[in-house]
């Protein structure tokens, strides 16, 4: 439990810096297409670490791993704000300047580094959980992330009001600092992969994907969530801008906060009832939901539209992500589980950065005034709404209805067939070594 907490503080405090960044670059200045870059250079850092991360994970014993990683976030963190206390006055204002990419780069790379401990932590509950109860221990994981989107969301809004990056980023060291000191001193288990199973000690890519491949349908599986994530690269580059149009930042904090409460909600459900006899079909039926959803909550330029939307999309997100982790904890021999996690990462997260590089200028440069001065304006503007929040409306329906059609190709595929059948058929993973 005391990791557990640990492991929230860490979460709370890189969501914080990553929320805050966001926030901050859009308010400073009013750039979409500022945004859009700044998510997908987020995104294209994560994947291409994660399969290194994950032969960290695979060949280092966890603890340790997760006390690296938050010490390397508090370096870059010091880097950055001394970047941003050297920064000419004014210069955060224009969206080209070399001080603003390079404090965005910094602070990146920062929350970058305590992925490692996404990564680490599932291969944990293989380790500390039995078979049967790692789905609800899955849960349990994705409450703590709602957990540290609700305190997230409230805090960088409230900061960046009140102080800019300065008060985010004092927060942001003291937190890392006294969480590096608590795990440092909590006695965990030294987890290892069984020996003499895993050959040399390198990512070994190769290794992996012949892994993910003898396994009928969980390449198909990651190909999925690839597409997903394509398609999920537009809310990642508009989603903040579209809530701005609507609400100031510090109401968009809270009303973050107040929803993610509802991702604790979901979590709790799964820690409870688990996610059925066949998690396959429970992430392909909420995905369903969650496409849906995407197509309904921009119909109107409504808050109560948007808070309903994403209220039941937060609650369905922690049993999609414990259904994908179970799947590969139950699937997945576990001297391999670290690198096959940080590969489904990178190449899910892969398809993001393009979408949301592509994104933003598209609808900066084309629905933006499509719905503002264009044709939009006479077609659809006399009932969908006119002005930029409608342009960006029209991304976020187009991406909706592409994931349903994903989505229901998905199910009635071979692919979801096979997977089926091997987590329903297999034998639990090889168990870890536990000192």
């Amino acid at each position: 439990m005391r990791l557990l907490v640990n492991t929230i503080l860490v979460s709370v405090t890189n969501y914080t810096v990553f929320f805050a960044i966001t926030f901050y670059v859009y308010l400073e200045t009013k750039s979409v297409f500022a945004t859009g870059v700044l998510s997908g250079l987020f995104l294209l850092l994560t994947s291409a670490t994660g399969i290194w991360f994950g032969s960290l994970v695979d060949h280092h014993d966890k603890k340790t791993i997760m006390l690296l990683s938050g010490i390397g976030s508090l370096v870059f963190y010091v880097v950055s704000f001394a970047v941003y206390l050297s920064a000419p006055a004014g210069t955060f204002k224009d969206p080209a300047s070399p001080w603003l990419w390079g404090l965005i780069l910094l602070l990146m790379i920062g929350v970058i580094i305590g992925n490692i401990r996404t990564i680490a932590l599932p291969t944990m509950v293989t380790a500390l959980i039995e078979e049967g109860s790692r789905d609800k221990a899955n849960g349990l994981v994705g409450t703590t992330t709602g957990i540290s989107f609700l305190v997230t969301s409230v805090i960088s809004g409230v900061l960046v009001a009140q102080g800019g990056m300065t008060y985010v980023l004092i927060v942001a060291l003291a937190v890392l600092t006294l969480a590096s000191l608590d795990i440092s001193a909590t006695k965990v288990p030294r987890i290892v992969a069984s020996e003499g199973t895993d050959g040399p000690k390198r990512a070994d890519v190769r290794g992996t994907v012949r892994i993910i491949r003898s396994i009928p349908g969980l390449m198909a599986m990651v190909l999925f969530a690839t597409l997903n994530n394509f398609l999920g690269g537009a809310f990642m580059a508009l989603m903040d801008p579209y809530g701005l149009s609507l609400v100031s930042v510090e109401v968009w904090g809270f009303l973050w906060g107040a929803l993610s409460g509802a991702m604790i909600i979901g979590g709790l459900v799964v820690a409870r009832t688990g996610l059925g006899r066949n998690p396959v079909r429970t992430l392909l039926l909420v995905n369903m939901v969650l496409w849906s959803i995407s197509i309904v909550f921009p119909i109107q330029a409504s808050l109560g539209l948007l808070i309903g939307g994403l209220l039941v999309y937060l609650l369905l997100m922690p049993a999609a992500e414990a259904a994908e982790q179970t799947i590969l904890q139950k699937v997945v021999p576990y001297e391999r589980q670290g690198r096959v996690f940080g590969f489904a990462q990178s190449v899910e997260q892969a398809a993001s950065p393009l979408t949301a590089f592509l994104i933003s200028p598209i609808a900066q440069f084309v629905f933006i005034p499509f719905m503002t001065t264009g044709a939009g304006v006479d077609l659809i503007g006399g009932w969908f709404g006119t002005g930029p929040d409608r342009g960006m409306a029209l991304v976020f329906i187009a991406a909706g209805f592409l994931g349903v059609l994903v989505t229901i190709f998905a199910l009635r595929s071979r692919f979801y067939r096979g997977l089926s059948r091997q987590y329903l058929e297999s034998e639990s993973t090889e168990e870890p070594v536990t000192r």
